[in-house]
């Protein structure tokens, strides 16, 4: 007879908080698990850390097997950038399949499972996109009729895409807590309701709550958070904390609906820490760069000299963060420098157009560009689109690292680097990212730059867009920076204030897993495999990573 498994997935929840809150007992369910089974942790790869986990749990291969790096694309040729994210084009698993499209020898339910792709070799039901965070697919479902149904019978997660929220806004932050507890509610219902319908050999299901809580929460809910005094007062509990209880509250009550010999799998790919990549990769990191090839010319948030006090944070403004950003943009014109701070966007334009217009080129707006019906609008690094054809190397787009592409001549249509200055100019970066420090505390900001290519004019297209990869310090969230030649750059207002580590975790525990306190770490390539393993499946060949728990008879021995 197969064992049944029923695999959790909480997304971006990190594992010191997991176990901070095991120990102090506000999780009673996972510490449960965890004690009458087995717990590790797990490693991630250390860039693309925030785009690729998902795909890497979906098919068991690093995103260099996938060449899925990433939902933004950059086109060489006329310079455009784009996401594919609210689309099916973002990895369509012809080449690897998920782990679960295992054909007619197991009935498999998915439910919610982000990043995903609807296979007609699941023999049971799917349903994507009903409230996941990022889920990268349309709602619907197989058979088509079930999406609609549960629907209609449970009720829709309210935080379906529209899970965000600005760190000021108080009223925002209490709906958003109130709609995850609802989501969370909903969430458990369906799950019952599926669980009944039959017994499955795979059950599969991801609370997407912990990754939209996390980056917006965060703040509020670790005191060692820089905005934690200036911003917490209007929560009297801890709402990151609430949301994972009701979540450790369901889980117990899908076991308790479960059949008696199924295997429970509780885990994470991925995690979360203070946010110390949003402000460097989409802030930093393109002005910086747009400095380096425009000396004595400023972008965005021309700080204070180099050396001076820098200021307090800012937390306390008028306009959205867009907004408050896109009024950091510097002006030579003195008077129109302080009237964009104080103006409407449409009354500044107005008063600009008066005084002459707009340089050309200029930074694009994020308005404009979102009348445009940009997906990327958001990106800081896209408002910079204008110049990258003119500059040496250009940040990229990104949700986690700074990602810079060098404006290679022979590659890109307007390359101005010649192949035999590349390698000097990627070193030449290199050391500048490396002197640039946090203006506050003097620290270094960058922990580790990879280069991508070891052929430059490689024309893989498995390779990601970046020719560099800028990990960066995972200690302070920092909002102004100082660089080496090129000034300082903020303060930035902080937007979310959680953001992604390449660290995550796994709790096993259920008929024939044998208890231990803990087990050696893992990788979260691993996840697939020993999920497959569990349920009595053999892991492809192609999976890059092991099954931690090995079967054997007549239990599961670590």
């Amino acid at each position: 007879m197969k064992t049944p498994v029923i695999a959790i997935g909480l997304d971006a929840a990190d594992p010191t908080l997991i176990e901070r809150w095991m120990a102090a007992g506000h999780l009673p369910t996972l510490s449960r698990l965890r004690q009458q089974g087995v717990y590790t942790r797990l490693n991630n790869i250390e860039y693309y850390k925030a785009e690729t986990p998902w795909t890497t749990f979906l098919t068991g291969c690093s995103p260099s097997k996938t060449g899925h790096w990433t939902t933004v694309q950059f086109n060489e040729q006329d310079y455009t950038v784009w996401d594919n994210g609210a689309s099916e084009r973002s990895y369509d698993f012809s080449e690897y399949a998920p782990f679960y499209a295992l054909g007619d020898d197991y009935r498999v339910a998915v439910f919610d499972m982000p990043h995903s792709k609807l296979s007609d070799r699941v023999n049971g039901l799917q349903v994507l996109a009903w409230g996941t965070h990022s889920a990268l697919s349309p709602s619907h479902s197989r058979p088509a009729a079930l999406y609609q149904e549960l629907v209609d019978k449970h009720g829709a997660h309210p935080l379906l895409n529209n899970d965000h929220a600005d760190t000021r806004n108080m009223p925002r932050l209490r709906e958003l807590r109130d709609a995850a507890l609802t989501g969370i509610s909903r969430r458990l219902s369906v799950c019952l309701d599926l669980l009944q319908r039959e017994q499955w050999d795979l059950f599969l299901t991801i609370f997407g709550e912990t990754h939209s809580v996390g980056h917006v929460f965060w703040h509020l809910s670790q005191p060692d958070h820089p905005l934690h005094k200036t911003l917490s007062a209007g929560f009297e509990t801890d709402p990151l904390l609430e949301v994972f209880m009701a979540i450790d509250q369901a889980i117990g009550k899908i076991i308790d609906q479960a059949p008696q010999h199924a295997r429970f799998v509780v885990f994470s790919g991925h995690g979360m820490g203070h946010n110390v990549m949003d402000l460097p990769s989409m802030v930093f990191l393109p002005e910086l760069l747009y400095r380096y090839s425009f000396p004595g010319k400023y972008g965005l948030a021309k700080g204070t000299p180099v050396g001076t006090p820098p200021g307090a944070p800012l937390t306390d403004f008028t306009w959205d963060w867009l907004g408050h950003l896109w009024r950091l943009k510097y002006d030579p014109n003195p008077i129109l420098r302080a009237l964009r701070t104080r103006l409407p966007v449409k009354a500044f334009n107005l008063v600009q157009k008066l005084l002459g217009g707009a340089p050309k080129p200029d930074l694009v707006s994020p308005f404009q560009l979102r009348a445009e019906g940009s997906s990327v609008f958001y990106q800081t690094a896209a408002w910079y689109q204008p110049f990258w054809s003119q500059m040496k190397a250009f940040a990229l787009p990104s949700f986690a690292d700074g990602y810079i592409r060098i404006n290679l001549k022979g590659r890109e249509a307007q390359g101005i680097v010649l192949p035999e200055e590349y390698d000097a100019v990627c070193e030449e970066l290199t050391q500048l990212l490396y002197q640039m420090t946090d203006a506050r505390t003097g620290k270094p900001m960058v922990k580790k730059i990879t280069r991508t290519r070891q052929n430059l004019l490689d024309r893989d297209p498995k390779l990601p867009n970046a020719d560099l990869v800028i990990n960066w310090q995972e200690d302070d969230s920092t909002d102004v920076v100082d660089t080496l030649n090129q000034g300082r750059i903020g303060p930035i207002p902080h937007n979310r204030t959680g953001s992604h580590l390449p660290r995550g975790f796994l709790i096993a525990q259920g008929e024939g897993i044998k208890a231990a306190p803990s087990i050696p770490i893992g990788h979260s390539l691993d996840l697939a495999p020993t999920i497959l393993t569990l349920m009595g499946a053999t892991p492809p060949a192609y999976m890059e990573g092991k099954p931690i728990l090995e079967p054997a008879t007549p239990e599961l021995v670590v």
